[in-house]
């Protein structure tokens, strides 16, 4: 998270978090060492952007796009995933359909696309290849919309969940009461329409608030519907970790152990294999070095971490797992310092911390 500017009525509306005014870009050294692994390519720098999540989509010729969001040019900047190549920018600043304010999370459900924006207080819904906005949901609820998670349903609607950072004082950067962070966790069903036009049904909201388990500082989530599980990354210092709740919001009491994060978790993403097999990725947000943590699917215990040799102070990832012509094994991707997307090889990955290779 970052520091942003902001008008005068955008100042009564918007909470910044804490973590985007007071913690600095370094943070101690990693409670372990981690494996080096080498980037397949650090793409050109993008000054200025603020790239914070990704997400990948397939096209229809073969090509995977890697989607980024740009908080601080309020655009959607788009990637060959194969090469980092930056193929196109989509939106400018404002409120109207495909316009943005502040995009922050990303994901994406067929050819279905989900941006979350912080400042405009809304989820907006886009149609791929074309980026046609179909339409929004989430407001007036919404106050500082940051991850998005998406969970399809039998019934062919999709549960959406988004965390909400909203924050106290005169710079937003106080962590509100413990009884009001049960509200850090949005849900929503969302049906498309005949017309394409997203219908959203708010079916609750969620957050514990005893000291132990509250949400005080997020942005990151992802889920596991197979295990009945969510991890949503908990910025607050000096203890930020993954706090695991149940896809109903109830939170477990479970946690990463302490010593996982020397900074901040960030990016959060689940790879699913076989017989509900995989690993949990999450990212530390260090400089120089972003460590890419992998947990067990199962009992979230953590089985390798690892280091590029020029990603630093990641935000998103995206990790995707199918097969293309550049990446056969799968690629894991990464924005590096907020200028640039990163791509490492899942099975040099796997090789390296000696994962199961029939994830692969």
């Amino acid at each position: 998270m970052r520091i942003a500017s902001f008008g005068p009525l955008a100042a009564l509306l918007i909470a910044l978090p804490l973590s985007s005014c007071a913690a600095p870009r370094h943070g101690p050294a990693p409670p372990i060492t981690p494996t080096v692994i080498a980037e397949t390519y650090v793409s050109a720098q993008n000054p200025g952007e603020e790239l914070d999540s990704l997400a990948t989509w397939r096209h229809p010729d073969g090509t995977i796009w890697l989607i980024a969001t740009a908080k601080s040019s309020h655009r959607l900047v788009v990637f060959d995933a194969a090469s980092g190549t930056r193929l196109r920018d989509v939106g400018a600043k404002g409120s109207e359909p495909g316009q943005f304010r502040r995009p922050n999370g990303i994901a994406v459900h067929g050819d279905l696309l989900f941006v979350a924006e912080r400042d405009n207080h809304r989820i907006q819904v886009l149609s791929l290849p074309t980026f046609r906005p179909l339409g929004s949901f989430g407001q007036p609820a919404l106050r500082s919309p940051y991850g998005l998670w998406l969970n399809p349903l039998a019934d062919g609607a999709i549960e959406v969940y988004v965390t909400d950072n909203f924050m106290d004082g005169e710079r937003f950067d106080v962590v509100p009461p413990l009884t009001q962070l049960d509200q850090r966790v949005r849900r929503y069903r969302v049906r498309i329409a005949e017309d394409g036009a997203p219908r959203a049904e708010e079916t609750g909201h969620f957050g514990d608030t005893g000291e132990n388990n509250a949400l005080r500082i997020v942005e990151s989530i992802a889920g596991d519907a197979a295990h009945d599980r969510l991890l949503i990354a908990d910025e607050y210092q000096p203890q930020s970790t993954l706090r695991e709740y149940t896809l109903t919001g109830r939170a477990t009491g479970r946690r990463l152990p302490d010593d996982t994060f020397a900074f901040e978790a960030e990016g959060v993403a689940l790879w699913a294999c076989r017989n509900d097999r995989g690993y949990w990725v999450s990212v530390d947000q260090l400089s120089p070095l972003t460590v890419f943590h992998f947990f067990d699917r199962r009992t979230l215990t953590r089985v390798g971490s690892f280091t590029g040799r020029t990603v630093a102070a990641t935000d998103g990832i995206a990790l995707h797992a199918a097969p293309s012509a550049a990446f056969p094994k799968g690629a894991l991707f990464a924005v590096h310092d907020d200028t640039s997307v990163a791509a490492f090889d899942l099975g040099q990955v796997a090789a390296a911390l000696k994962l199961d290779r029939n994830c692969l």
